[in-house]
């Protein structure tokens, strides 16, 4: 484990980083980054020590390139099983009012394909990797990760709209502060975060990439029923019907249609809420 101040980023720390001896797994934590990245190319706001900001270098890994993606299941259902805990705590406390999801009991920890994690409707984490390949397999992997947990604002609650009022994107970020009314150690969350991937790591390690996939397609965010999609034809509603293990998402239209996409290739709409 490798922890900084202030950096630009720390996936472009671990680029460069060479280890005196062969580690399987960096860590590598930032207070601050003054480049931290999204994905495609989308920037990520945190404040100075209010939040997590990590990388992960993987170097031991054989995951075949045709299985990529479920490097990228791993570290989101890390991330997702280490916020459930606090926030089931909240079922009879939580104010509904803080965040745009509407929940029953416990708020509901998904991802959002790819590899965002959900509260509700609403943003806690992000994920952006790099693989390096050899041939048709995956040796090196640098998982760069962005949780939310004592910032309580933000500069950029939403994406600037698109198509009409009830056909926007949806990111709006929340935080655990947001959510508890207080601050949370950062460290404890870290650790479990650590905890979940290292089980997952093992199996990638093994090839057995099975049960990643199947807890990976349950927790997907509107992972049941149909729901408003955009892509470059427009709207439609369909259902998730699953995700391929390079990760495309396949969805099943409201004619029966098979439609397959890849990342940036279709986005999710606002639900309309009922006035």
């Amino acid at each position: 484990m490798i922890e900084l101040d202030v950096i630009g980023s720390t996936n472009t720390f671990l680029k460069d980083y060479r280890p005196f001896r062969p580690i399987d797994v960096t860590l590598v934590t930032a207070e601050f980054q003054t480049a931290g990245r999204g994905q495609a190319g989308n920037s990520w706001e945190s404040r100075h020590g209010e939040n997590l900001l990590f990388s992960l270098a993987l170097s031991a890994l054989q995951v075949p390139a045709t299985e990529m993606f479920v490097i990228s299941e791993a570290i989101a259902l890390a991330i997702r099983e280490a916020i459930i805990p606090p926030l089931a705590q909240l079922e009879e406390t939580l104010d509904l009012s803080r965040t745009r999801g509407e929940w029953e009991g416990t708020p509901s920890v998904t991802v959002k394909w790819p590899n965002d994690i959900y509260v509700g409707d609403s943003k806690i984490a992000g994920i952006l990797i790099e693989n390096d390949l050899q041939g048709s397999t995956i040796t090196r992997s640098i998982i760069g990760c962005g949780v939310n947990i004592n910032q309580q604002r933000f500069l950029f609650p939403t994406l600037s709209p698109t198509g009409s009022d009830d056909e926007k994107p949806a990111p709006t970020p929340i935080s655990l502060r947001q959510l508890l009314g207080q601050n949370t150690e950062r460290r404890f969350v870290l650790d479990a975060i650590m905890e979940h991937f290292m089980r997952h790591y093992d199996a990638l390690q093994r090839g057995d990439f099975c049960e990643i996939h199947a807890a990976y397609r349950a927790a997907l965010y509107r992972g049941i029923g149909l729901h408003p999609f955009r892509d470059a034809d427009g709207s439609f509603n369909a259902a998730i019907e699953g995700v391929e293990p390079t990760g495309h998402l396949l969805l099943r239209d409201t004619t029966g249609r098979q439609r397959r996409y890849a990342f940036k290739e279709v986005a999710f709409l606002e639900m309309k809420r009922e006035k």
